[in-house]
């Protein structure tokens, strides 16, 4: 059995405003219609073998999570939520720990939810390489063959090959002197795809010359970030050189609190454990790893610039998304997300619109983007959390207008989907329906309203909207009060299990 990991716990600040803390990129439909998330189960489909993905995520992603892998039909096993972000190798313990729960030892597939790969094929052609190596113990890395001097990448070394005897002239002992030694960056994907090796070393991001020199030998590949093994071997690795992380993912696991489809890990034993990536933690240290190289059109969609590499561009280099327009720009990104984007004599240049905010950034500079949300972050603004429109698991709310003493709210709840039975201590609503049919609980009444109808709710009165339609039900909620902050919510009932502070 293979089981997917999805690690999805990524806030992606590079790519704000589209991308914020508590609607990361690995959400959004950033290249295609499909959100990332759901690109990176689907172009799974055809593995033999594959159960239900596990999906590691931040808990205010939860219902996010869900939502998009249920529309594709492709739900999650389990949904494991982190209370603090640990990094790769602790989340990727908690799933194995999961994974071997009911007595099984299955192989994991670790896959981030937020990179690009142009080939499935070539991706699921790599994979089914790399099972027989697991399944005999061996903890495969997947290795981008590289196309140019990357410095924003870590690299593997590729080693000894694991070819089994008589698919090639000579069993080497070493990729250097072996007499077969190629470039394997010049050799044709399919080839290079069923070929493995071990790793002679991980090393960090390099300088441009250090990189071109890794180009022209032909030795090294990007680290991708993508892991297949048994179960049991990574535990096994992960025990002998980090004994404390797993003792505290296996206590964290051990006091989980089932939560509808969720498993929520225990906070304090997960929060006290070690902080550290899989290829640190363990990858660097085993002498049983190996290296698939992988020649699939893959990119991880870091930054705005990243993107411009992926997306399809007209004759000048412009990629453009939604409502753009342009007169002479050359090699820009130019994304709207609802307003017309119009762009007049830009080279190279990045704009990208929200209802919110607006970036525009030099091509190059990109990567600054994390300092504007630094200075949100500092500010206290809410831009570097939300958008405009909030998605909740019954639907969404949108802020239309907002002052002082007064907001106004677009409101949509998905059909059959109801809000909890809640009370505000500051504000009071106003609702009125402008599309659908609402079902409103106001303190001992329980009424219906249609459309053009409006009902309001004193402050401090019990209430609750619930849609009974097969249809969208949309209001206008207009609050009115001396404080309008998310947070004045007393729930006395939920559907979804959340308490007054959380999503």
């Amino acid at each position: 059995m293979l089981i997917p990991v999805i690690l999805s716990g990524g806030a992606g600040t590079r790519l704000w405003p589209l991308s914020r803390e508590l609607y990361p990129k690995q959400l959004l439909p950033l290249v295609n219609e499909a959100t990332m998330l759901q690109e990176t189960v689907q172009r799974l489909v055809g593995l033999e073998e594959m159960g239900k993905p596990l999906v590691v995520c931040n808990e205010h992603h939860r219902f996010m999570v869900a939502e998009q892998l249920r529309t594709i039909d492709l739900p999650a096993a389990a949904i494991m939520l982190e209370p603090v972000g640990r990094n790769t190798a602790p989340a990727v313990a908690v799933a194995a720990l999961q994974a071997m729960a009911d007595g099984e030892d299955p192989l994991l597939l670790v896959l981030p939810a937020d990179h690009v790969i142009g080939d499935g094929v070539a991706l699921r052609q790599a994979i089914a390489a790399g099972m027989p190596l697991a399944e005999a113990g061996r903890l495969i890395t997947f290795g981008i063959v590289p196309d140019k001097p990357e410095t924003g990448y870590g690299y593997i070394k590729a080693g000894a090959s694991l070819a089994e005897r008589g698919t090639r002239d000579v069993e080497c002992e070493t990729l250097d002197s072996c007499c077969c030694h190629e470039n394997l960056a010049s050799r044709p994907s399919s080839l290079v795809q069923d070929t493995a090796f071990g790793v002679a070393e991980f090393v960090e991001k390099p300088d441009l010359t250090t990189a071109e020199r890794y180009l022209a030998s032909g030795d090294y590949f990007w680290n991708s970030g993508m892991f297949l093994f048994r179960a049991s071997r990574f535990l096994e690795e992960l025990e002998k050189f980090a004994p404390e992380m797993l003792a505290c993912c296996r206590q964290a696991l051990e006091k989980a609190q089932q939560d509808l489809d969720f498993v929520r890990l225990d906070g304090e034993a997960f929060s006290a454990c070690p902080k550290d990536s899989i290829d640190y933690a363990v990858m660097e240290k085993t002498d049983a790893a190996a290296v698939i190289p992988l020649d699939a059109g893959w990119n991880d969609v870091g930054s705005w610039s990243a993107l411009w590499e992926v997306g399809p561009s007209d004759s000048s280099g412009n990629v453009l998304r939604g409502d753009v327009l342009v007169e002479d720009a050359q090699n820009c990104y130019l994304h709207s997300s609802g307003r017309m984007v119009a762009a007049v004599g830009l080279e190279n240049h990045v704009v990208v619109e929200t209802a919110d905010a607006v970036l525009v950034a030099a091509r190059d500079r990109v990567q600054d983007v994390k300092g504007i949300v630094s200075q949100l972050k500092e500010q206290g603004r809410g831009e570097a959390l939300l958008h405009r429109r909030v998605n909740r698991p019954w639907g969404s709310y949108e802020s239309i207008d907002q002052d002082e003493r007064y907001q106004v709210k677009r409101i949509t709840v998905k059909p059959g989907a109801s809000l909890s039975l809640q009370m505000h201590h500051h504000r009071a609503e106003h609702w009125i329906v402008v599309k659908g049919t609402a079902r409103i609980t106001k303190g001992e009444e329980i009424f219906t309203l249609s459309e053009n109808q409006s009902t309001y709710i004193p402050l401090g009165v019990t209430h609750r909207l619930e849609n009974p339609g097969i249809i969208p039900l949309e209001l206008i909620e207009v609050q009115s009060g001396s404080y309008l902050g998310e947070d004045d919510i007393v729930r006395f009932e939920d559907s979804y299990g959340r308490t007054p502070e959380s999503c």
